[in-house]
Formats: structure tokens, sequence, C-alpha cells
């Protein structure tokens, strides 16, 4: 069993930054995928970013590109998302999720069906 915890969200100004993060138990982090999802309210969870075990492949959804970076510290057990250049679309419930299994791929990674364990979310609000 892994659990998840995700911290760092608030409420930012459009334009703003805010760094995301999810610490994991459990002593093989280093071998699980990694994503981040969010929901808006009335909406379904979709994509944001994900990352190999090694932290050496990254995804992004189009929305992400350019603005949010995902990383890792295996040694910290952690995982974070930088966001920066805040919209006010970009607020939501941001989740973590971890993948024991081994995909490759975008479409693997951006796929939630993949993830075996999540966070309970952190709140993003970005105000305009």
């Amino acid at each position: 069993q892994v659990q998840l915890v995700e911290s760092g969200g608030g409420l930012v100004q459009a334009g703003g930054s805010l760094r995301l993060s999810c610490v994991a138990s459990g002593r093989t982090f280093s071998t699980y995928i990694m994503g981040w999802f969010r929901q808006a309210p009335g909406k379904s969870r979709e994509f944001v970013a994900a990352i190999s075990g090694g932290g050496g492949t990254t995804y992004y959804a189009n929305s992400a590109k350019g603005r949010f970076t995902i990383s890792r510290d295996n040694a910290k057990n952690t995982v974070y998302l930088q966001m920066n250049s805040l919209k006010p679309e970009d607020t939501a419930v941001y989740y973590c999720a971890a993948a024991v299994k081994v995909g490759y791929g975008r479409a693997w990674y951006s796929n939630s069906g993949n993830y075996d364990y999540w966070g309970q979310g952190t709140q993003l609000t970005v105000s305009s």
C-alpha cells in the first residue's frame, strides 16, 4: 500500500507561481511512475503531467506545456509540480498519483486508469 500526501495548494493571483509537493510512503518510490491530475468543479479529472521513476522521461498536457514542470527527488520520496504563469482556468483540485506498473509512452502516462494510488488532493485557486 502506498500513501500519497499532497501539499502546497492555495490562492494565487493570475500570473503567479506555486509549487505542489507530494510525498509518498514506501521503499520503492523510485520505481513508480508519478503523475499529477486535476479536477475542476463540474469537470472530469484530467491529466496534467507525469514523470518516470528515474525522472528522465516527462509528459505534459498541452495546457501545462511551457508553464508547468514536474520533477522528483527519489531520496525524499517526493514529486513536485512547479506551476508558473498561472491562469484562472488552472483552478482545480490537484491530485498526485502513483503507478506501480511499468508503462511507456504519453498515452499510457496520461491515462488515469493506469495509476494505482491517489492522494487526497490539494486545492489551487487562481484569481483573476
